[in-house]
């Protein structure tokens, strides 16, 4: 039985793929790794899949598709994932050797115990190029540490504190339930894999260990500013879909509404600074478009985002209020990290 499936989406990888597939290697015959060639043409990047599967079979497997983008990558991993568990490991990160073994063991706990866990959760690391300072995304003040809970048993969320991509291991049936399936030829869509099933999941495991190793800092980058301004529209898609799967305002649990809630600001948030930072009219047209769609759409929604403390932030008005918006961004960047 394989414990856990871990998909790779790679496109035009060949130059650092070969670190991330090698941290993956020592949790041994109980790992699947599926490395998804995303129709890479620049590179070999397939023909190092296929060298892993071949040196390592029953453990790697290399699988080709037509590109498809990076949603399209992780769903054909779940597709192909037979194990208990699925984990997203990007092309250009990896995982920390000792936390690996950790959260193997962990999820072997609750294979052989026959318990359900929909979602596994550790802490991630941004591996910032250039950075002395390695900033550390923990979940103590959130979660109750290495014991199952529900959302009902779920504490404090700070401000710039929220579970990504990186953070997350989810069963593979429950994501089969909640018939997720990630939009193709689209960037930042970690963002639905990490919102759309969280209704579904009901039972929850915080594993306290710094294990995923989020490298930031390229120039090509996908969360690099100024390439997230030019894909500014791929940005407010992601975010409208994001509105579209629930009405957020009956979601049930509470503390699961305020969780829901809080990362559609954060969305909100990211478009509207994007918007002010590219100082475009086109773009601050997009920006306005988008809030006032909100409000047409789902009011009380609207009301609770717009007059909330980063609403007010991002939308002050006039050219001197865009500026200290700009401010309190560079501040907000600075302080916890991000790109």
């Amino acid at each position: 039985m394989k414990i856990l499936s871990v998909g790779i989406p790679c496109y035009n990888s060949a130059e650092y793929m070969r670190h991330c597939i090698e941290s993956l290697l020592p949790a041994g015959d109980e790992i699947e790794i599926l490395i998804v060639d995303d129709g890479s043409q620049k590179d070999n990047t397939l023909e190092i899949a296929q060298e892993y599967e071949r040196n390592y079979p029953g453990i790697c497997r290399a699988i080709h598709q037509e590109n498809g983008g990076h949603g399209e990558a992780v769903n054909t991993g779940l597709k192909n994932a037979t194990g208990v568990f699925y984990k997203v490991v990007d092309s250009d990160d990896w995982v920390d050797h000792d936390s690996l073994m950790k959260v193997m063991d962990t999820l072997r706990r609750f294979v052989q115990q026959n318990q359900t866990l929909d979602m596994l959760i550790c802490n991630f690391v941004y591996e910032k190029q250039g950075a002395a300072r390695k900033k550390v995304m923990n979940y103590r003040s959130a979660f109750p540490i290495e014991q199952l809970f529900t959302w009902e048993d779920v504490k404090h969320f700070h401000l710039g504190q929220y579970i990504l991509m990186h953070s997350v291991i989810y069963r593979v049936q429950m994501l089969r339930e909640a018939a997720l399936e990630l939009p193709k030829h689209t960037f930042y869509v970690d963002n639905i894999f990490v919102y759309q099933p969280l209704p579904h999941v009901k039972s929850m495991y915080y594993l306290d260990v710094n294990f995923y190793r989020y490298f930031i800092g390229r120039d090509d980058q996908s969360v690099n500013e100024q390439v997230m301004i030019g894909r500014i529209d791929q940005q407010y898609l992601v975010t409208r879909l994001m509105m579209s799967y629930y009405d957020v305002t009956k979601v049930q649990p509470e503390k699961l509404r305020n969780y829901m809630t809080r990362y559609l600001e954060i969305m909100m948030t990211v478009c509207s600074i994007l918007a002010i930072r590219s100082g475009t009219p086109e773009n601050l047209q997009k920006k306005k478009e988008l809030w006032q769609e909100l409000r047409e759409k789902n009011l009380r929604l609207w009301l609770r985002l717009r007059w909330g403390f980063l609403g007010q932030g991002m939308n002050i008005p006039g050219k001197s209020g865009r500026k200290v918006s700009s401010a309190a961004y560079k501040i907000a960047q600075k302080f916890y990290g991000f790109n």
